[in-house]
């Protein structure tokens, strides 16, 4: 019996992997129609979806593999508790420090992907929890992820974006945006002054990898009375955090 609320389409997309998955490079369309009795205007569709997405790639046999996006995820996964257990370790002891919510995130595509938090005594709710979702463009975790990449890249990641206003501070266009990542370039970190929320502002610092590559990054959220008190001191211990966390000893 299958769960409540079961979706079809998800549940043919993951036999469809699966399937590619044990056996790379040996499935065509047909093949794959007729092994999981899918019709083949269905699994058409469904298999350009998933290459467009980067989970299959074609191969010039015209079979299929898993793409590009399982092996960013792996990496991900197999990196995401180490550095959660390491966040969570270190995240109490700066928020004993400047007594306000910090974050943990990473990229995925053009969002940030919230891992954790370690709160303050603020009572002020974020709009992003963990496990959440947020345009990269609009907050100052974004900002710091995205300045791993030059401008050309950064046009390439945000080619399918759309620049929807989150408030009026918020970044318009991929130039305004590029600006922002400049900065973040030359500090080796960010603020976010009311881009992401109403109200909010935010400082960020970068995460990096063994190999001084920009693999996470944290940040300090905080209302405007708190930003005025306290964004020396968070800027300060922002980077101080993210430097523990990195692999790099160079950061």
């Amino acid at each position: 019996m299958k769960p409540k609320y079961w979706v079809p389409a998800i549940s043919r997309a993951n036999d469809v992997i699966h399937l590619v998955a044990r056996y790379p490079g040996k499935f065509r369309l047909i093949d794959l129609s007729q092994e999981l009795e899918i019709s083949k205007s269905s699994i058409y569709s469904l298999l350009n979806t998933l290459e467009h997405l980067s989970w299959l790639r074609k191969t010039d046999k015209e079979t299929y593999t898993l793409g590009p996006f399982f092996g960013t995820v792996g990496t991900l996964y197999l990196h995401q508790f180490d550095i959660l257990d390491a966040f969570l370790s270190e995240a109490k002891r700066v928020v004993s420090i400047v007594d306000e919510h910090i974050q943990l995130g990473r990229l995925v595509g053009d969002e940030v992907y919230y891992m954790a938090r370690e709160e303050g005594s603020s009572p002020v709710r974020l709009v992003t929890d963990p496990g959440n979702r947020f345009p990269a463009y609009a907050s100052g975790l974004g900002k710091v992820l995205l300045s791993q990449y030059d401008y050309e890249q950064l046009k390439d990641v945000l080619a399918e974006t759309t620049f929807e206003k989150k408030t009026p501070s918020t970044v318009s266009n991929i130039d305004e945006l590029w600006e922002e990542i400049k900065k973040a370039k030359e500090q080796g970190y960010i603020t976010d002054e009311e881009e992401g929320a109403k109200g909010f502002y935010c400082v960020a610092a970068p995460i990096y990898d063994s190999g001084n590559e920009i693999t996470a990054a944290v940040s300090f959220t905080m209302l405007e009375s708190s930003w005025k008190k306290k964004q020396e001191l968070a800027t300060k211990e922002i980077q101080k955090l993210a430097k523990v966390l990195s692999l790099n000893e160079n950061t």
